[in-house]
């Protein structure tokens, strides 16, 4: 699925953590973040990289809208958040039955406008990529926001630490990463899978997709043919449908985050630890805002 003449490109490099990249076809840029930096860069194809927020209140994940604007979730506030068209800043969500959230963490939108999260503490457990906190809610949480009415629902509550989130093509069903960061031999590495309900609101199941056998899942995105592409300690770890794992592809660098971009979305973008790599692959990422 890697096209046999494409080179891994490193886009750039500088980073101290990169994470949360998401594609601007209507812009024809990449945005994504460096949460110990407090800062968002912009790639552009023939620009460069350039610096899109600073400071960037911690930003991680990354996602957008069905109107285009782009969704965060920041440590610096325990929040997620909403860019709107005139740059200012709208906070979504930033507490959950009275209390604060831990650190939203990584983020998607369901073709009806609801956004989900995962909220483990990895934001909160030192100043680095946040401001140290005591956690007020349980790490376990995973959670479904409704924006036109401000209801926030916990969907998911038996995690460790969840990570990373996606629907698969069809959006019938959530994949969601639990990667609590751990030496222990039955610590988390895996991403577990959930049927979601008529009504989109409340989800069931949750079976292990696949395990990771070098490192953490953390980020990761569907291709058109259903087949998963995660991050991992390695690189990027290709799972078809079935949870087998069909490849590899070795990265330099601990791998946080992916997604697919450019013109044809045949590009798989690549944040990992000080730099931004891209590589082109023969399938096509699956629409997402």
């Amino acid at each position: 699925m890697i096209v046999p003449s494409a080179d891994l490109d490193e886009l750039y490099t500088g980073c101290r953590w990169a994470e949360g990249p998401v594609w601007f076809n209507d812009h024809g840029c990449l945005l994504w973040s460096d949460i110990p930096n407090q800062r968002i860069l912009r790639w552009v194809a023939e620009g460069g990289v350039s610096v899109y927020r600073a400071p960037s209140n911690f930003a991680n994940g990354n996602t957008r809208d069905r109107e285009g604007r782009l969704i965060t979730c920041e440590h610096g506030g325990r929040s997620v958040t909403r860019t709107e068209v005139d740059g200012s800043i709208t906070i979504l969500a930033d507490s959950f039955n009275g209390k604060k959230l831990n650190a939203p963490n990584d983020v998607i939108v369901r073709s009806d406008g609801t956004i989900w999260f995962t909220d483990p503490t990895y934001g909160i457990l030192a100043d680095y990529e946040g401001y140290k906190a005591e956690p007020e809610q349980p790490t376990r949480n995973v959670y479904r926001l409704d924006p036109a009415s401000g209801e926030l629902t916990a969907v998911i509550t038996d995690f460790q630490q969840p990570n990373g989130l996606a629907f698969s093509p069809d959006e019938k069903k959530l994949f969601v990463a639990d990667s609590a960061y751990s030496h222990a031999d039955d610590a988390p590495r895996h991403i577990r899978a959930f049927s979601l309900s008529a009504d989109a609101r409340s989800v069931s199941g949750g079976d292990v997709f696949c395990t990771i056998d070098n490192g953490l899942p953390d980020g990761f995105r569907f291709d058109t043919t259903g087949n998963l592409w995660t991050s991992a300690g390695d690189g990027v770890h290709c799972f078809s449908p079935d949870g087998s794992l069909l490849g590899k592809i070795k990265i330099p660098q601990t791998v946080a985050n992916v997604t697919f971009g450019g013109p044809r979305r045949n590009r798989l973008f690549i944040a990992a630890t000080k730099s931004l790599y891209a590589l082109y692959l023969t399938v096509t990422g699956a629409q997402t805002p």
